[in-house]
Parts: C-alpha cells; structure tokens; sequence
C-alpha cells in the first residue's frame, strides 16, 4: 500500500520538478562487510568530496562486543573506491558506527572517532596528514559543523538499556543500580582542550517524564544532535523497563528534549503521548522529528522548539517512523522504512516545497541480516552541497555502502 501511495505522490509531480537521482551503486566490496563511520544524517564526505568515511568488519549476525574491533578507513571516489585503513576501533555498533564526524568543513585533513583508550571510552582527534592522535577522555555523540564543541553520553549504560547503540566492555560507569543518576547525563565537550562538563543531569528531569512502575527500570540519554548553527542541543530521555536479560522484549517511555549548548533553557518538544524517536534539525530553528503526531500514528513531524507549531510532512504519505535527513539547502527531505512484511526497506524523498513524494527504491533484507542487534537500516545521509545521497543496505547480499548521484537542480 505504501509503495502504491508512493507512487502516486510521485506521479501528481510534473517531470523534471525532482532532480534527477541515478541508480545506486556501491561504493564497498566483500568479503568483509562495510557502513558509514557514523549515525544517519552525519556528513560522512570529505569537504571536497573525495573520499566517505566508513568501517570494515567481518562480523555479522550478531552484537559486536569489545573483542571485536572495526577498521575506520576512508573510500576514494576518485580512485576506483580504494579502502584506505586509518585506525581501528572497539568502540562501534551497527546503528551508529563509531561516531566518526569530519572536523569543521575545512579542510578536511581532521575526524573525531570514538575508541577504546587503556580501556576507558574515549574519543579520538586523528589528523589525517601526520597520523598523530590525540585523546579526549569522553566518548562523543554529536559534534557542532565548525567542530569545535560536542556533546558526550554514557555509552555503558547504553549498554544496558539498548544494547545495539552502546558499546562493549567496561569503559564507562553504567551506574546500573542508580535509576536516576545526578552525576550522569550530557556532557558538554570542548573539542579542542578536551574539557567536559555536565550540562543536564539525567535525575533533572525526572518530573517531566512518564512514570514507570519497574523498580528496576533505568532512566538514560540518547539520540543527541546540535541544531545547524550549533548554539541548540536535542536528545531523547527515556526510562527503559523489563532489563533481565538483553534479549527480552523492552518498553520504552520517550520523551523529547531540547537546550541550549549550555544546558540552561531545557524544554520539552511535544506533549503528553507523542515521544519521540528520529530527528535533524532543517534550520537553526526548525526540527524534525519522527513522533506519535497527536497521540496517534508515527508521523514525520517538523516544529520549533518552544512552539506548538507542528506540521505533520508528507500530507499522510509519511506517517511511519523513519530516518528523515534534509539536503543543505533545505529544499529536500529524505527517509527510509523499516522492513515490511516482504522484508524490503524503502528510500524515498519529499520536497520540501509542496509536500510531494518520490520514491528512490526498496531494498530487501536477507535473512542474515535481520537479527535485531546487527541489522541494517539505510540510515540515509546527503553530501553538504546535496551532489550525492548515500545508503547502508544489505540487498546485495552483504553489508556494503551505496551512493546515489543527484543532479543539480
């Protein structure tokens, strides 16, 4: 039915309104399986488009544990899609890789990745040119465009609450016999000096969210990200249930908050009932995330934090939770699916300007790879200057890295 909708939106569009999107093509080859070194919507280019950052593995199946390290490398587009290893990491998943983010726009001579440090969680400023490294002693989950700030969480208790984003290992504090934690939460980190501080305390915000009635239940923050101009901070709270085991089925409550980069102004972004699940921010004031739009159906919701100003995308073509991430200039948002009873994920995109839909194709899960902890969403990502859209997808067989040309419109 989706599709068929799809289809349809895409036809209501005169030919030619949508750029011209080409067939995808990977740019990753086996034996050993590949994705982006980063979450969806991380710039993973190059500033001047060269190469994409991304991991080798030869894990599959399963949960990546401490013991299983990944190699950060980069693929030359300009040299036939040459692997080029940089470093290795014990700090990685299949959701969001290790975290990798180029360094401001340029040049592009600087990444910061999260590894393992004498076994604490850390992250890493690697200089591409001198191969030197420098150690922050925090982990990082966003990073600001021009660099210089970024925001770290515990990656342990992660762990624990949602095993398929956090990281192996005994590398940070899990506090897991502490529900509300004051001395945990975001951390507020300075690039340069390394420097952290604590901006939001997880047990601050207790009152604001949904009770829960598990005793055992444990509060954590998730899923942060710098608005555009890098002075806002969004991130999902959320209070898990059912921790006996990491394969047992677990409950969430979500709830959605912004801050300023300071941690002063904390606000939440819906009301009662809506949660909270994926996000990018469309300007330096408008956000979308993928929510309960009034209490009911998942939809793509974009507002401004501090405002009931909310517009559900895509006139009802878009009511699923997905992974929606907005070229530079705005004008596009694309998406993807989570599989569907023929076990294909769909990509598509929406044009900002009248809500139309066009869909860019489906791609079917092997067997192999819906195993619930190393799965593979298409977690789609633009390059900046909206040239190219890139892809993780499995429909080839294997876990590899796809890129679609998108011509200039």
């Amino acid at each position: 039915m989706l599709a068929g909708l799809l289809a349809v939106a895409a036809g209501a569009a005169a030919a030619g309104d949508f750029p011209a999107f080409s067939q995808p093509r990977a740019v990753t080859a086996g034996p050993k399986d590949h994705l982006f070194a980063s979450y969806y919507a991380i710039n993973a280019w190059s500033a001047d488009g060269r190469f994409v950052a991304v991991l080798e593995t030869d894990v599959k199946g399963r949960l990546a544990t401490e013991n299983d390290p990944a190699t950060l490398g980069l693929v030359d587009l300009k040299d036939g899609n040459r692997f080029l290893p940089l470093a290795e990491t014990r700090c990685w998943n299949f959701q969001e890789a290790a975290m990798a983010h180029w360094l401001g726009t340029a040049p592009n001579d600087r990444m910061i990745y999260n590894d393992s440090v004498d076994g604490r969680f850390a992250s890493v400023v690697f200089d591409l040119k001198s191969r030197q490294k420098r150690v922050i002693p925090f982990p990082v989950s966003a990073v600001t465009a021009d660099g210089k700030w970024a925001v770290g969480i515990n990656y342990a208790r992660l762990r624990l609450t949602r095993p398929d984003y956090g990281y192996g290992g005994s590398g940070q504090d899990a506090r897991p016999d502490v529900v509300w934690p004051e001395d945990d939460g975001l951390w507020l980190v300075n690039v340069e000096t390394g420097e952290a501080k604590l901006i939001v305390t997880i047990a601050s915000v207790r009152e604001r969210m949904p009770q829960v009635k598990d005793p055992r239940a444990l509060a954590y923050f998730c899923h942060t990200v710098f608005s555009r101009d890098g002075s806002k901070i969004f991130w999902l709270a959320r209070s898990v249930e059912n921790l006996s085991g990491q394969k047992v089925v677990r409950k969430w409550e979500t709830t959605a908050f912004f801050c300023n980069r300071d941690g002063t102004g904390v606000r939440r972004c819906f009301p009662d009932g809506w949660g909270g699940s994926h996000f990018n921010w469309l300007d330096g004031d408008r956000l979308m995330v993928t929510a309960q739009y009034k209490g009911a159906v998942y939809s793509h919701v974009l507002f401004t934090p501090g405002r009931d100003d909310y517009t559900r995308l895509g006139r009802g073509l878009l009511d699923f939770d997905g992974h929606g991430v907005f070229s530079g200039d705005g004008r596009w948002m694309a998406t993807d699916s989570y599989p569907d009873k023929l076990n294909e994920r769909k990509l598509m995109v929406l044009r900002m300007s009248d809500q139309a839909v066009l869909p860019l194709g489906t791609f079917f899960v092997p067997e192999l790879y819906r195993e619930q902890y190393s799965r593979c969403d298409l977690h789609p990502r633009w390059r900046p200057d909206g040239g190219q859209l890139g892809f993780n997808s499995v429909h080839e067989g294997s876990r590899q890295v796809y890129v679609i040309d998108v011509a200039a419109h």
